[in-house]
């Protein structure tokens, strides 16, 4: 279980992270999903995990490459240590595009159940990079 669950949040990462295939999120995303990490009174389910590839992260990040550095995975979850990087061509979360390289660390923890996302919490340098493009 541990590796075929490890194997479901690689394809995730690759496939829809980096190369934003919606009909993969489609097939390894519950209905159900629940993301533990959304900004309070944001929405934390399904379609704003997608719309945070495809409408923040896409738009604003050219070349977008996701690394994994680390997995561990026990039970239903798996947990993973990331490298999201890109060049910053377009707006970003209302930042103008500045061409700078960027850099995003990331440590997340994924429930799977019958190989899809059922609940999601993370840690992100999303913010200090953000500051980073603001002083550009």
């Amino acid at each position: 279980m541990s590796a075929a669950n490890k194997a479901v949040v690689q394809r995730f990462n690759h496939e829809v992270i980096q190369a934003c295939q919606r009909e993969v999120f489609e097939a390894l995303v519950a209905e159900d999903f629940v993301n533990r990490t959304a900004p309070p009174g944001q929405p934390a389910g399904r379609e704003s995990l997608w719309m945070t590839f495809h409408d923040v992260l896409h738009p604003g990040l050219s070349e977008l490459k996701v690394e994994i550095l680390d997995q561990i995975a026990e039970d239903d979850r798996v947990t993973t240590r990331k490298r999201i990087t890109g060049q910053h061509t377009g707006a970003l979360m209302g930042i103008p595009a500045t061409g700078r390289a960027v850099l995003i660390e990331v440590i997340d923890i994924v429930r799977v159940r019958d190989g899809q996302y059922v609940e999601h919490w993370g840690m992100n340098s999303l913010a200090s990079v953000l500051a980073g493009l603001r002083s550009a």
